[in-house]
């Protein structure tokens, strides 16, 4: 027995390769890209240095050229985990989020039967691409003439005509002498409502084969030639062969060229995908004749790490921008998204290259917008936020959107992103006009500096390098104490880095919730190098660190991960509050307040460098092997509860 033909190919559709070996094997980051789905490791099937072990994961294969071993995801599984056929096929299924079927004794059957249907198929292709070619095929060559498509184009694509005849093609393959169940099968033929002769589903139609990704014809898209036609583009129906949803136009050529370095474009129709490839852009898909799903989202990125969607620049088009946004937002993660290129007002890829030619679509490219940025589009345009409430109102959906967001490293970055753009929306203030008046068309938005851009302003270099050290510290004791990232969470997302290595660091514990301290390890060098995880560790003042030198105390690493938090978020809250005392000053809003805040923000410093030399006194006795006692962890309890970084860094209220 064997499982049902085409669930193999749809389980590899599914499955990132790279995901798979990447769980057994360290990258070579040198050699690896991974934006074209090229990985290289030492092999995990025999001891060696070097990276000789090959991942293609556009093709979804793998091969050691040290020990010849080769194979896919599903033979991956089989050696690394030791387990059978089927038992690789329901851990890679459950991962993928698909049922296996029952085994089915038929299934050979259906094999063949599916063969069948595909030759059936390619047989309808060879009579439509014949039709295009007779008289019958005139009008239609016609207007491909006129859309600027050249024969060699015709070629190609497959590009065909049904003639304008209710049996046209039936008659044709029943000649042939293919069995009636066949046509219906293939979605080429249905039955008449009133008892009478099956009858073909394209009539007077041109012709745009759609193939899968091994380059099988599977389904038609026909092209109305009438006018008054019901419907201008007709697909073939769900079949067998075909599930629209699981499949896009031109994905198998697309994949090649995606992988010489083109960009993935989105387009909506056929002709504008033919038009785009022929413009000298090879990786051009579209989904066929309903909106992006899921399943169609989850193959571009096996494609492409950044698709960009190119939609008309309509009404519609920006609605569909906004659909795609709302089913991409739950799925993205770090290095998985997409860009939204809008064409002209009124025009579609396929009319700007014939108006502008390749390179008018490349400045529409090269201008593609973040989901970010078309987010906020979509909330604020057109609106007017002139009173508290309506504002609230949008702060309110727009949480809700992120919250949407499963990775919390990116969506603690798309909070950046709308705080900077909330800022120049609401922070605009008039600019006076060269005659002396005031008005609405002079406001200009200033570019608004982050906290940490703020903080960084009025704090001095010993101070800079202080917080570097507390960020290695918190870094290192979570590094030994995985378990408290998921306690640490929020904190650790709002953490805003000294550097870079700090900052890849924190992604990585971000994206390691749930896994034990060797995988985590494995992630952090991963993600930093060995070099730079040994350097952090090597610090003396890590080195010291008496969580770090007891990797198994989680009470003492929670409560050196809370203090140093708390000191971090002193810091620098007491350099913002004074900042913005400053911006107030300045704006000529002087009062109470204001005094208020700066008074609070010098005794924030005083207790912060009070904190610092407390610590001092403490890393000593640390480094002399004796554990912190219970008065020291009860003072770094409450100095952590005694910030609430929800209200701003204010201290909390006493009850």
């Amino acid at each position: 027995m064997s499982l049902p033909p085409g669930f193999l190919d749809e389980l590899r559709t599914r499955t990132s390769l790279s995901q798979v070996v990447g769980r057994k094997v360290m990258w070579d980051t040198r050699k690896s890209n991974q934006g074209k789905g090229d990985m290289w490791a030492p092999c995990p099937f025999h001891q060696e240095k070097s990276a000789s072990f090959h991942v293609d994961d556009r093709k979804g294969f793998y091969y050691c050229f040290g020990c010849q071993a080769k194979g896919d995801a599903i033979s991956f599984v089989c050696e690394t985990e030791n387990v059978d056929f089927m038992e690789a096929i329901k851990i890679l299924a459950g991962e993928a989020g698909m049922s296996v079927p029952e085994r089915d004794p038929q299934a050979q059957v259906k094999a063949d039967r599916r063969t069948q249907l595909i030759e059936v198929m390619e047989m309808a292709v060879a009579f439509f691409r014949l039709q295009l070619k007779t008289g019958a095929g005139t009008a239609a060559r016609a207007y491909l003439d006129k859309r600027g498509m050249s024969e060699q184009t015709r070629e190609k694509f497959g590009i065909g005509f049904a003639p304008d005849g209710w049996h046209a093609l039936w008659e044709h393959l029943r000649g042939k002498g293919v069995e009636e169940d066949l046509i219906l099968g293939a979605g080429l033929g249905k039955a008449s409502s009133k008892g009478g002769n099956p009858y073909d589903v394209f009539r007077n139609r041109i012709m745009f084969p759609i193939r899968d990704a091994r380059d099988r014809c599977i389904a038609f898209g026909g092209r109305a030639m009438d006018p008054n036609d019901n419907a201008k583009y007709l697909n073939s129906p769900e079949t067998e062969l075909f599930d629209k949803g699981r499949n896009l136009y031109n994905q198998g050529p697309a994949r090649v060229a995606a992988g010489k370095g083109q960009p993935l474009i989105v387009a909506e129709g056929y002709m504008d995908v033919i038009a785009l490839v022929e413009a000298g852009y090879g990786a051009a898909v579209a989904p066929l004749g309903t909106a992006v799903t899921e399943t169609q989202l989850q193959l571009l990125w096996r494609i492409s790490d950044e698709p960009i969607v190119a939609l008309d620049g309509d009404a519609a088009g920006v609605r569909a921008a906004y659909r795609v946004i709302d089913l991409a937002l739950p799925l993205i993660e770090s290095g998985k998204s997409l860009r939204f290129a809008l064409m002209p007002e009124g025009k579609d890829p396929d009319d700007l290259i014939r108006a502008e030619g390749a390179g008018g679509v490349q400045k529409v490219l090269e201008a593609a917008l973040p989901m970010v940025k078309l987010l906020w589009q979509r909330e604020t345009e057109g609106r007017v936020f002139d009173s508290p409430e309506r504002k609230a109102a949008l702060d309110k959906v727009l949480r809700e959107r992120i919250r949407q967001i499963q990775d919390p490293s990116l969506r603690s970055h798309y909070g950046e992103d709308i705080k900077q753009l909330r800022w120049a929306l609401f922070r605009q203030r008039p600019v006076k006009r060269a005659s002396g008046g005031w008005g609405k068309t002079d406001w200009k938005a200033p570019q608004p500096p982050s906290a940490s851009a703020k903080a960084s302003l009025l704090v001095s270099a010993g101070e800079q390098a202080q917080e570097q050290l507390r960020e290695a510290v918190i870094l290192a004791a979570l590094l030994s104490a995985p378990d408290l990232v998921e306690e640490f969470e929020q904190q650790l997302e709002a953490m805003p880095c000294s550097d870079s290595v700090h900052r890849d660091l924190r992604d990585c514990l971000l994206r390691s919730l749930g896994q034990g301290p060797t995988e985590v390890r494995g992630l952090a060098e991963s993600a930093i190098g060995g070099q730079a995880l040994e350097t952090l560790f090597a610090a003396r003042h890590v080195a010291i660190t008496p969580c770090v030198r007891n990797p198994g105390n989680t009470e003492l690493a929670r409560m050196t991960v809370a203090e140093e938090l708390a000191k971090l978020e002193a810091h620098r809250r007491q350099a913002v509050g004074i900042a913005e005392g400053v911006e107030d000053l300045e704006g000529d809003l002087a009062d109470e307040s204001v005094t208020w805040r700066l008074g609070q923000a010098a005794e924030a410093r005083s207790s912060a460098q009070r904190a610092q030399q407390e610590e001092a006194a403490d890393f000593v006795t640390a480094s002399n092997g004796v554990q912190l006692d219970a008065e020291q962890l009860q003072r770094s309890r409450a100095l952590f509860e005694s910030i609430d970084v929800t209200r701003g860094g204010k201290p909390r209220k006493s009850h």
